[in-house]
């Protein structure tokens, strides 16, 4: 139910199976040299972001199941670091991702402070940003090894007016002093009747210097499929 997001607004539709899940990875590597023998191509997708269309954590075995086979050497063997599962932050259920798989975590955070995100992101009422953050440090120290999962990916999504000020930015920075993330910075994908816009350019480059000046890692993600209402936020489609 973010209301940034178009996809959220279609409603709930049943869950994915493993097999369908593991058959968007399947499909995908199929469409890479569909002309050439299989012991000829020489590329295959490496990296897997569980996110979109719903949240993986409340479909939570048929996700691990697929995510298990992608990291299987019998399966398709990728690497831990190359698949990655996107949360809105349902708490309980990351403390049990991290128990059974080890794989790279992103979080949609979208607001430094637990008033706009109870306005961004509504699920934030439930599990405000203390416990969110608190979650996210410990499936980094699972274990006590550090090492294992070196960071968070933090995907903030730029709209006008709304978390793109200078203190904005400056919250942001004091919420994850502490954990170990990127940050990357998304521009607004606009849809029909949206009540927000994207914040303009210089605007978001101001945001990312901030962090990137305090030490993070900041990124601002390229706008891909936004022509065919396809980007980030916008896969509900015109149906």
């Amino acid at each position: 139910d973010c209301s940034f997001c178009s996809t959220g607004n279609q409603g709930f539709q049943p869950d994915l199976t493993p097999d369908e899940i593991i058959g968007q990875l399947w499909v995908a590597n199929q469409s890479y040299m569909e002309d050439v023998a299989l012991d000829d191509r020489t590329r295959s997708v490496t990296n897997v972001v569980m996110m979109g269309m719903g949240e993986p954590l409340l479909n939570f075995k048929p996700v691990v199941k697929a995510m298990s086979l992608m990291l299987d050497d019998f399966a398709y063997g990728m690497s831990k670091r190359r698949v990655t599962l996107s949360t809105s932050g349902v708490v309980p259920m990351m403390d049990k991702l991290s128990e059974e798989l080890d794989v790279a975590l992103a979080i949609s955070l979208h607001a430094p402070n637990d008033a706009l995100r109870n306005e961004l992101v509504p699920i934030n009422k439930k599990y405000p940003l203390a416990q969110l953050i608190g979650a996210a440090q410990r499936y980094i120290r699972k274990d006590g090894n550090e090492s294992a999962r070196k960071h968070v990916t933090i995907e903030y999504v730029m709209l006008d007016g709304v978390n793109d000020h200078a203190e904005h930015a400056q919250q942001l920075i004091q919420l994850l002093k502490d954990l170990p993330s990127k940050i990357n910075l998304i521009p607004f994908n606009p849809f029909p009747h949206a009540p927000y816009g994207r914040s303009s350019r210089n605007r978001i480059i101001a945001f990312q210097k901030a962090l990137s000046d305090a030490g993070f890692v900041c990124t601002i993600r390229q706008t891909r499929g936004d022509d065919i209402d396809a980007a980030c936020g916008q896969l509900v489609g015109q149906v």
